[in-house]
């Protein structure tokens, strides 16, 4: 770690707020690091530098323990950690987990099912990412009645662009 991690990483991953709301309080002059003003994409020691955030330290816990939630998200909740609407969120659901977890993927305000969350930032890429190509599967039920040629369509499948 001789050139240090990059400061958003670093508390993102400390439960401290995400990237990009890091970014947000860099460019608004909250962080310091060291005495002096942060600046975007700054790499930090965590085990050297002293980091404050509105004057407050911030002391670094050393573990790296990953974690991966399986949760069964209940209609009602929204899949994101923040509402500006206020809704209920899937982080309602992990607060208190020991770690700040993110979902990997979305499922939509009314529906229900699987949804895996981690603080492993590399394995929600992989299985977000276009590029690798990670075949997702949705099971539909719908309080109609399908008409034949809908029926087809969904039994061969469908694909979403």
């Amino acid at each position: 770690m001789e050139n240090g991690i990059r400061i958003q990483k670093v508390l993102s991953e400390q439960g401290i707020a995400s990237r990009r709301k890091v970014e947000e309080w860099i460019t608004q002059g909250k962080i310091k690091v060291n005495g002096r003003p942060a600046v975007l994409g700054q790499k930090i020691n965590p085990n050297r530098d002293v980091v404050a955030i509105d004057g407050e330290r911030v002391y670094f816990q050393k573990s790296n323990q990953k974690y991966y939630i399986m949760l069964h998200k209940p209609r009602g909740y929204v899949t994101t950690m923040k509402d500006e609407r206020g809704r209920k969120t899937v982080a309602d659901l992990v607060r208190g987990c020991g770690a700040r977890v993110v979902p990997v993927g979305r499922l939509d305000y009314n529906s229900e099912g699987l949804l895996l969350l981690t603080n492993e930032g590399g394995l929600a890429h992989d299985l977000l990412s276009p590029r690798h190509h990670v075949d997702k599967v949705y099971y539909a039920r719908t309080d109609g009645t399908l008409d034949e040629e809908d029926s087809r369509a969904f039994a061969a499948g469908m694909t979403l662009g």
